[in-house]
């Protein structure tokens, strides 16, 4: 599943959110069934984030010729990293 640029605006707009009570894991893999989910500590990725948002790191993941990796390209996202950010 490539991610379109409504897509990552719609990512954008619950990981900016201000409501703390949603919670933000589950809603996304709920919008976006599609994609594989990773849920993790910012200091467990080393790479360099797609996008950076106040308390998450995005990390985009490409699985589609058997061997996982981070990718920068949404039109090759099959997966996302959800990496959190320390306060």
């Amino acid at each position: 599943m490539a991610l379109s640029d409504t897509d990552l605006s719609e990512i954008e707009q619950l990981l900016t959110g201000e409501d703390a009570s949603v919670p933000v894991f589950a809603e996304l893999r709920r919008r976006f069934p599609a994609l594989s989910w990773t849920q993790c500590d910012a200091s467990d990725v080393t790479e360099a984030p797609f996008r950076t948002y106040s308390r998450f790191d995005v990390h985009l993941l490409d699985t589609a010729d058997h061997c996982a990796h981070i990718t920068s390209d949404p039109q090759r996202a099959t997966g996302v990293i959800l990496a959190k950010r320390g306060a």
